[in-house]
């Protein structure tokens, strides 16, 4: 993470300016989201596109963009091991925490059309860099590596996906019957313009809501990385050790964007907004995040030296494929229930805790591999 904000700034500054620092990096965190969500929300009316299509695409793209950057200056730095612990350590947090704290609040709404396509791609690119992993270690043992053919190979999934994604985004528009027209927010009376300036004004409200978002993911971005890199300075300060720091703060630090962001959409009525960043980011993890990483440098999978050790392989691969074994279970069976079941959260964060606490016994360092 201090790739984009380091530490160093944080550490000359008093005690009281730290403690400001906390409190008003909290508050712009929750403005941010709310303005994310508001954006999102908004501009998914506007545009007569399902709120659940948004969170997969933009939100999730938006949240996902800081740890792709931090992945590949770790890659440039010579520290490209930190990259496929990052993106896994990831989607285990989105899907057991994230997603599992949201059914232990409200019950999530289910989109038939969303989880039968992005989430068998959420599904099939984890399992897609599983398989990669498991066979270039078998075939090359210790040297393995994820090759820079490979991430230019996620990079093309990724732009296919994309394109998909708007292509079935306007498919289920047209299968629920929205349209441009009745999507906007009601504040124009029938007649009052023609259809040039009604197609005029919806425009500009849709650059206006997609300025807000990424106003708003912006935020959310800068304020919770400053709030975690000046929580753990304070907490150095205090003598708390720094396996304690990296297993702690800094794992929870990572996936804090998405967090913050699925709590807020559902505290503003919008959970849909949870379900579709859940996927989308799980399936940016893979794709992108990693993707680009490996092109800028091969990614060691078991490198000691790397600090990628075997864990990686044992604990950090078999918790991820559990858990999105579980969560399409859960999926087929929230179909039929047209609805998320607060007990369906349960597993999800025990494995979540479960991985955490592993990691943490066996050496994996969660901070580094962790979200």
């Amino acid at each position: 993470m201090d790739q984009l904000i380091p530490t160093a700034w944080f550490e000359g500054l008093h005690e009281v300016v730290l403690l400001g620092l906390v409190a008003a990096s909290m508050f712009a965190l929750m403005t941010g989201a709310d303005w994310l969500v508001d954006g999102s929300s908004g501009l998914a009316t506007r545009l007569g596109i399902p709120k659940i299509i948004v969170g997969a695409t933009i939100v999730s793209l938006g949240t996902t963009a800081p740890e792709c950057a931090v992945s590949v200056m770790a890659a440039w730095d010579g520290k490209s091991g930190l990259a496929l612990g990052n993106a896994v350590g990831s989607i285990i947090a989105d899907t057991g925490l994230i997603f599992g704290a949201g059914c232990l609040l409200t019950r999530l709404p289910v989109n038939r059309f969303l989880l039968s396509r992005q989430g068998w791609v959420q599904f099939g690119s984890a399992a897609l860099l599983a398989g990669l992993c498991y066979g270039l270690w078998w075939v090359e043992a210790a040297d393995a590596k994820i090759p820079n053919w490979a991430g230019a190979f996620f990079l093309v999934l990724l732009a296919i996906y994309l394109v998909v994604s708007v292509s079935w985004s306007r498919q289920e528009a047209a299968a629920e019957g929205l349209t441009l027209a009745d999507g906007g927010t009601g504040l124009e009376e029938p007649g009052k313009h023609d259809a040039a300036d009604d197609h005029d004004e919806k425009q500009q409200a849709a650059i206006v809501l997609l300025a807000v978002l990424l106003v708003g993911a912006a935020i959310v971005i800068v304020s919770s990385h400053v709030l975690i890199e000046t929580v753990t300075v304070i907490a150095v300060r205090l003598s708390v050790p720094q396996v304690v720091i990296s297993a702690t703060l800094v794992a929870f630090g990572t996936s804090l964007p998405e967090l913050v962001v699925g709590m807020t959409a559902i505290r503003r009525g919008h959970p849909e907004l949870l379900v579709g960043n859940v996927i989308g980011a799980d399936v940016l993890n893979v794709l992108f995040v990693i993707g680009a990483s490996a092109i800028a440098a091969p990614l060691p999978i078991v490198d000691q030296a790397a600090r990628v050790p075997e864990v990686f392989l044992y604990v950090h691969l078999p918790t991820m494929l559990t858990i999105l074994v579980l969560f399409r279970l859960f999926i087929a069976r929230a179909v039929r229930k047209q609805h998320f079941e607060r007990p369906m959260g349960i597993p999800l964060v025990l494995l979540y805790l479960g991985f955490v606490v592993i990691s943490f016994l066996l050496g994996g360092d969660p901070g580094e591999a962790a979200p």
